[in-house]
């Protein structure tokens, strides 16, 4: 931190999931003052959102050491360490007992809209690391605040700015008018009006990770129950079927995250999804009856689907953060230090090397973005890696520039050889390029759509 700066002055961190939160732990257990700040009205917010989803990371490795020693003399004992939590367990059982014991220093229905240096936009040199953050608060009830700080934690994450369907990062043609027909995230199939929505009907799913792997399972359930009967996936893929489609199986060491592939896998092989290779969404139309036709950029016309699920991902939004200096990468939106560990068109079998302050720092110094929003676009985030993230930055913060550099963190190989940038190759040679860590696929049933992993 600028010796200048006031020590008085709080370390804010923008957001209070499980990042954000552990983030403030670590400042805490340092004796350093933190004031988290959240845009929703709870602590885990955006996982309060997904809470039907069940992770495929088990309790173990959700919680972090420093939360969980601040937690420990309120009685709070962490559950079962081998079982696998829903989003809701996650934010009921963790986070907000976490965020009840940091208290006043978690504030709620706080968005910040813009941060800075004090007296100084982006462009001044003069004595800018002299000059403390300054952060402005849009609050719940319409209040605007202006709070200073010595350093800015930026674990917003990426859940607010999903993915488009359009196969070239734009919206596609007609998505926002059909947007009473698309959602942006897994269904809840357990809320009678949700089920209903999608029971009999044919539902397109757009995307190649988890959380299609999760609404394909979850539309197969709902097929094969009684209610549910007539229900059909159509999953477009913009890219071709190879080994690494459906994940990692057997040889992923987060075994949750290898099932939910192959359930995905089962619901192909089983005829309650047919998928569709090669098919970047260029316009979405409405035919005679009001369903959605999909129409590729090379033209092939998909029949008429009911509703669309897009799960292409998500990305950071930097816009608050404009009057600092960051030094992100032109094609990620991670920090450019961090951004070759991560970039799928880069990385052949999912492992993504531990990593710190020094991979997260930027040209401002001592503000850092940590968690979902650290990885810009690149998927395949865990909490773990958050969690060291976060133990690391804090450590430098509070000048322990050996622990900060220590790595503290062992990742999990999820299993698969062949990144993202694989989309363009014919389906053969991604099979040459993409099999060797995945066997043969063996089905596992996950069960119904409440015991579905999914997540991190």
């Amino acid at each position: 931190m600028s010796e200048s700066t006031p020590a008085a002055l709080p370390i804010v961190v923008i957001g209070a999931g499980p990042i954000g939160l552990a983030a403030a732990a670590h400042l805490v257990e340092r004796g350093i003052e933190p004031l988290v700040l959240e845009a929703g009205p709870a602590a885990g917010a955006a996982v309060r959102e997904w809470a039907h989803v069940r992770l495929f990371s088990t309790w173990a490795e959700v919680v972090d050491p420093a939360a969980e020693k601040l937690l420990a003399p309120t009685g709070w004992t962490r559950p079962a360490p081998a079982t696998y939590p829903s989003g809701g367990d996650w934010a009921e059982q963790y986070l907000q007992p976490l965020a009840d014991v940091l208290g006043e220093k978690v504030r709620t229905g706080a968005r910040v809209t813009g941060v800075s240096r004090s007296g100084r936009d982006r462009i001044v040199d003069a004595e800018r690391e002299k000059q403390p953050f300054v952060v402005h608060i849009a609050h719940a009830d319409g209040r605007e605040e202006r709070i200073f700080a010595r350093a800015v934690i930026d674990a917003s994450g990426t859940w607010a700015t999903p993915s488009p369907a359009g196969g070239s990062g734009l919206p596609a043609l007609g998505e926002r008018a059909a947007s009473d027909r698309i959602i942006y995230r897994v269904p809840d199939l357990n809320d009678p009006a949700v089920r209903a929505r999608y029971a009999g009907k044919r539902t397109a799913v757009i995307g190649s990770g988890a959380s299609a792997f999760t609404a394909l399972a979850y539309l197969a359930d709902l097929a094969k129950s009684e209610a549910g009967a007539g229900a059909k996936g159509v999953w477009i893929l913009r890219r071709g079927i190879s080994g690494s489609t459906f994940g990692g199986g057997e040889a992923d060491q987060l075994p949750a995250r290898g099932a939910l592939g192959l359930a995905a896998k089962a619901a192909v092989d089983d005829g309650h999804a047919d998928a569709v290779t090669g098919f970047r969404t260029d316009a979405i139309e409405r035919d005679a009856d009001g369903r959605l036709v999909l129409v590729a950029e090379d033209g092939r016309r998909l029949d008429a689907v009911d509703e669309v699920i897009v799960l292409t991902g998500f990305r950071p939004d930097p816009s608050f953060l404009d009057e600092l200096r960051l030094n992100l990468d032109e094609r990620l939106q991670a920090p450019v230090e961090l951004a070759p560990l991560i970039d799928p068109n880069q990385h052949s079998c999912g492992t993504v090397y531990p990593h710190g302050h020094r991979e997260l720092s930027h040209p401002e110094q001592d503000v850092y973005l940590v968690g979902m929003k650290s990885y810009g676009r690149a998927p395949t985030f865990l909490a773990m890696t958050g969690y060291e993230q976060a133990r690391s930055v804090v450590a430098a913060l509070a000048g322990d520039e050996d622990a900060a550099d220590r790595v503290e963190l062992t990742l999990p190989e999820t299993g698969v050889c062949g990144g993202a940038g694989l989309f363009d190759t014919p389906d053969t040679e991604q099979e040459a390029a993409g099999g060797c860590c995945a066997p043969a696929p063996a089905l596992i049933q996950l069960g119904a759509p409440g015991t579905t992993s999914g997540g991190c």
